[in-house]
């Protein structure tokens, strides 16, 4: 099975839409065959029989409305969160920098150029930091005499450079620690240092390692709704400067990323006024509790969980409970576990950073999943992602 697309038991069956015993069923019946995977725990099936079969489901038809089935060896979505080319994110987060993590998603030829450069920039001052970073971009991209260049190695370049140009953005909260150069050029020490010297007002060892923990908990997360808007971008061959602007503008809305800055409200207010009033007035104006719920995770996000622990480092005692009791008293209630939104909320509150650090800490981050996917994208057929319409009069 060697260079051949394969899935795991359950990415087959979430794929053809059934339960695992189903799965096992269409084994034995001969419609499947499983492999045994090299450390003989697990079933694999070979991608294109799952897609023949689900073909054959359909009575051969195609679906209008299907837009493109989108294989990936990026980023696998399991219940203990997401695992990048085979290793779990809540790993990585507190063992690897995440520049190491980023180059692990891209797939890169041996060790990556250290410290990564920005593009000297200076920011208008009246931007606030989600339009600084579309501005960056834009700048960025203009400044790239060979930013066309597609292949491999010119891509993830420019990936190191937008990330790196993205921190240079941010507008600083403190003055800039003396081992941090945060003026044009390079970054000196870690994306997770520099980032967090713009965005605390008094950084330590403990909260730079909760920053990088939260940069590589969520640098991808599967197909995310700004990472498809990536890949549609790749699909169509535009640069990773434009294809990284598609993300931004998803990304812009308050439903992606935006979450932990409602759930950084909802913090403040506990630690105030209580939880119990926090949460009732959230609910009464929100009907949902921001920070918490997932569409993916049966049970608490793992990503929260690692965040948590974080916290709990560089928290006071009083935000610690505060923190603590919002979480215990929605478990007590019936409402969904807390996800990763509350991490970087709690983070932000924490450490002294702004309402929308998590929005700008999600958005760094983000920038490394969507090169890999915009990589992998380049090796699919282009304009894939053609939907058809069901026209009615209105």
């Amino acid at each position: 099975m060697a260079g051949r697309g394969v899935l795991d038991s359950d990415e087959a069956a979430r794929r053809l839409g059934v339960k695992l015993p189903t799965l096992y069923a269409y084994v034995s019946r001969g419609l499947l065959t499983s492999h045994p995977a090299p450390e003989g725990r697990r079933s694999l099936f070979l991608a294109e029989e799952v897609e023949a079969l689900a073909r054959r489901s359909r009575g051969g038809r195609r679906t209008e409305t299907r837009l493109a089935t989108v294989t990936t060896g990026t980023t696998q979505l399991r219940d203990d969160g997401p695992v990048y080319r085979g290793t779990a994110a809540t790993e990585l987060a507190v063992s690897v920098p995440y520049e190491e993590a980023a180059e692990l998603l891209w797939q890169g030829d041996g060790p990556a150029p250290r410290p990564w450069a920005a593009v000297p920039l200076d920011p208008p001052d009246d931007l606030g930091t989600s339009d600084r970073f579309r501005w960056a971009v834009i700048m960025a991209g203009a400044g790239d005499d060979l930013r066309s260049d597609l292949r491999p190695e010119a891509v993830r370049a420019a990936a190191r450079r937008i990330t790196a140009t993205l921190v240079r953005t941010v507008p600083g909260t403190a003055a800039p620690s003396p081992a941090l150069d945060l003026g044009a050029g390079p970054v000196e020490g870690t994306v997770a240092e520099a980032l967090t010297a713009r965005l605390a007002p008094d950084p330590d060892g403990a909260l730079v390692r909760a920053v990088n923990a939260a940069l590589v908990l969520l640098a991808d997360h599967e197909l995310a709704a700004s990472t498809l808007a990536v890949r549609v971008a790749a699909s169509a061959r535009a640069d990773l400067y434009d294809a990284v602007l598609a993300g931004l503008a998803v990304m812009g809305g308050t439903l992606h990323g935006g979450a932990s800055q409602l759930a950084y409200g909802l913090l403040r207010e506990a630690g105030a006024a209580g939880p119990a009033q926090a949460l009732n007035d959230t609910l009464r104006w929100g009907r949902v509790l921001p920070g918490f719920g997932h569409t993916v995770y049966r049970r608490a996000d793992p990503r929260f969980t690692v965040l948590r622990s974080m916290v709990h480092d560089i928290a006071t005692p009083a935000f610690a409970r505060t923190l603590g009791a919002v979480v215990d008293l929605a478990g007590e209630r019936g409402l969904p576990p807390p996800n990763v939104d509350l991490g970087l909320g709690a983070l932000a509150v924490a450490a002294g950073m702004p309402a929308d650090a998590g929005r700008t800490l999600f958005t760094v981050a983000r920038v490394a999943g969507w090169t890999a996917h915009y990589l992998e994208e380049l090796e699919e057929q282009p304009l894939r992602y053609r939907a058809r319409a069901v026209y009615a009069r209105r």
